[in-house]
């Protein structure tokens, strides 16, 4: 079909470029998926932290920002506060003025799924997680009482709001395991897995000289793993780990300090980032929360060599098969020192080819969502 004569509104929560961590990922190819079909975007992003972007512009028919509120200016008895926070009168303004389709990105955009002003229009949502799962395991992994009681609540919220799914014409959920939960209560929903930056394989034969991890080392779960990497496996291993992303800890900083094998790379530009995955020998994945999925991983097996994770990493993926899964530190270190003598093949390669571009295309996802809205 052609959608050239096709618009479409997309509410994001957060501006998507420069596309450098999983959720803005995710929204960002999208976003250029459906374009690159002809359809025209209108964007409207809440914006903390981030420049205006020409390059949204470039891909999208017009793109609007909001500020994110303060917490002060979004306490609500009821509303979490990550879904109070993204609302705006000129937002629900710029949605009603004509007949478009609406696509939210994420519970956390959903304040006016249910206004009546939005009754007539097609209204889909993108899942980026169960959320209120998600915050549950933020609250388990945190320390700090005080941040650890604002994610119980914030989680006993989200799971309340999940309700207001009801509303929604159509529900894409990003991974497998979260079709299987939100099935249960929605007829609307379809799997959809996560867009990313990979055009094709372009992992090389051969091998290596270290392990990486990599993340954004400030999100508590990748601390948690970067810190569990550290502790229970590189130390003492006679091969050079590299653990990499943005805003590591100081907790993390003064672990890593005192062990000799480990190198730390704060703040890696993309292109950086995308050479530490292909010249890694191995990519070592780690999380402690079976939650979505995680784009580090379709990441590494579209541009690295091994990758070795947990099995909540990988579990209902449909990518268990590309990797060597292991959730015991002493087994994984056996692992990693057999891995470390093998070289990597081609014949590895052609196995990724087969899976990822069966299921993982950002083409033929695109398709699917622009079928859904589109041809209901």
């Amino acid at each position: 079909m052609n959608y050239s004569d096709k618009h479409l509104h997309i509410v994001s929560f957060n501006v998507p470029y420069p596309p450098d961590y999983g959720g803005v990922i995710d929204v960002f190819y999208k976003i250029k998926a459906l374009h690159d079909l002809g359809i025209k975007i209108h964007l409207h992003c809440f914006n903390y932290g981030r420049d205006e972007s020409p390059e949204l512009a470039a891909i999208c028919e017009s793109v609007h920002y909001y500020p994110r509120k303060k917490f002060y200016q979004a306490i609500y008895t009821s509303v979490p506060y990550i879904v109070g926070s993204r609302q705006s009168d000129e937002l629900l303004n710029n949605l009603t003025n004509n007949d478009y389709p609406v696509l939210f990105e994420g519970l956390h955009t959903c304040f006016y799924l249910n206004h009546p002003a939005l009754k007539n229009k097609i209204k889909a949502v993108r899942m980026h997680n169960v959320e209120w799962d998600y915050y549950r395991s933020l609250k388990e992994a945190e320390s700090n009482y005080l941040i650890k009681f604002y994610f119980n609540l914030e989680s006993k919220k989200l799971k309340k709001f999940e309700d207001e799914l009801k509303n929604a014409d159509k529900i894409f959920a990003i991974s497998r395991s979260d079709y299987e939960y939100l099935r249960q209560s929605y007829e609307t929903i379809s799997y959809v897995s996560a867009f990313h930056n990979n055009e094709a394989i372009t992992s090389q034969p051969g091998t290596g000289d270290f392990i990486l991890y990599q993340g954004n080392l400030s999100v508590v779960e990748n601390n948690q793993a970067a810190m569990y990497i550290a502790k229970k496996i590189a130390e003492g291993m006679p091969y050079k780990f590299i653990i990499a992303g943005k805003n590591p800890t100081n907790a993390l900083k003064k672990e890593i300090k005192n062990i000799k094998n480990i190198e730390l790379i704060e703040n890696p530009t993309f292109d950086k980032m995308a050479q530490l995955m292909r010249d890694a020998h191995i990519n070592l994945l780690i999380t402690f929360q079976n939650t979505g999925i995680k784009l580090k991983l379709l990441n590494s097996l579209h541009r690295g060599r091994y990758v070795v994770v947990n099995s909540k990493m990988v579990n209902n993926t449909g990518l268990e098969t590309l990797c060597v899964n292991e959730d015991n530190p002493s087994a994984t270190k056996r692992i990693l020192e057999d891995l470390m003598k093998q070289p990597f093949t081609q014949a590895e390669i052609e196995k990724r080819e087969r899976i990822l571009g069966a299921g993982f295309s950002n083409r033929a996802n695109a398709l699917r969502i622009a079928k859904e809205i589109f041809n209901p």
